[in-house]
């Protein structure tokens, strides 16, 4: 017996097949796309494209910690080792006293979880050199802080509290070279701090000093000058606040505690 095959209904079962299969994989980039979307909600990254150099970007201000004289000036400067050519950097240094903090500080005053990161290139500084981030700040005397120091050179985590600053860790050791890029990041979840050096995790600790959401910002010390540049601000949800066994090995636990057992940075020395 000779079997005969409808071809059109063969045709329009392959049409079917095919669009179903389409529309799975449309689909499953929507959902691929709003995982993302939802992944980079709450994400601002600054770019000084429309900034002009010689000036402050738009909603930043400089302020200082303890000042003791003027206020050290910043601005966006040429660099063409930075994106889109120029970075914010200290041009000129007005108060080189030990004990003071140089602050820029950013548009966004509302973070209280999630993640900051930025690149620093230390360019000078006798005393002190390189700098850091600042977040969670009430104002210019309350606030975290975490800093890279190529003259020392280490990388600490500090709270300043009316205007006094107190060590919780400090990894020595780390390599962040004069003249160089570097990447600062900091995840904050609640209580737990975290801390990583060009995409290394290197400090992990618990602090609750400062609970509530403030502002984030740029930090130098005394005559430290830098440039700063790819600073970005995502107030998203961050997983995974454990800290590497090879990391946890460096780290010098410095956790508050309670009854004055805190251990105190100097304000002076710092270097």
């Amino acid at each position: 017996m000779i079997r005969t095959v409808n071809r059109p209904t063969t045709l329009f079962a392959a049409a079917v097949a095919f669009a179903f299969s389409a529309m799975m994989a449309l689909t499953a980039c929507a959902v691929e796309k709003g995982k993302k979307s939802e992944k980079e909600k709450g994400a601002q990254v600054f770019s000084f494209e429309k900034d002009a150099v010689g000036q402050l970007p738009k909603g930043w201000k400089a302020d200082a910690t303890n000042p003791k004289g003027p206020l050290a000036e910043w601005a966006l400067a040429e660099d063409k080792t930075a994106p889109e050519g120029k970075a914010l950097a200290i041009t000129k240094i007005n108060d080189t006293a030990g004990g003071v903090f140089n602050l820029c500080f950013s548009p966004v005053a509302d973070f209280r979880d999630g993640e900051i990161e930025v690149r620093i290139k230390p360019l000078s500084g006798k005393t002190d050199q390189g700098g850091g981030l600042i977040w969670r700040a009430k104002d210019a005397r309350n606030y975290y802080i975490v800093r890279c120091n190529p003259l020392e050179p280490n990388l600490r985590l500090y709270y300043v509290k009316d205007g006094r600053r107190k060590m919780i860790a400090e990894v020595t050791g780390v390599n962040v070279p004069t003249g160089q890029w570097s990447t600062i990041e900091v995840v904050q979840r609640g209580e737990k701090i975290e801390v990583s050096l060009n995409g290394k995790k290197m400090i992990e600790a618990t602090d609750s000093t400062f609970t509530e959401a403030g502002a984030v910002g740029l930090w130098s010390k005394a005559d430290a000058a830098s440039a700063f540049a790819d600073f970005k601000v995502d107030m998203g949800k961050k997983e995974g606040m454990e800290v590497g066994k090879e990391a946890g090995e460096k780290v010098k636990g410095l956790e508050k505690a309670k009854a004055g057992q805190e251990k105190q940075g100097d304000n002076d020395n710092d270097k």
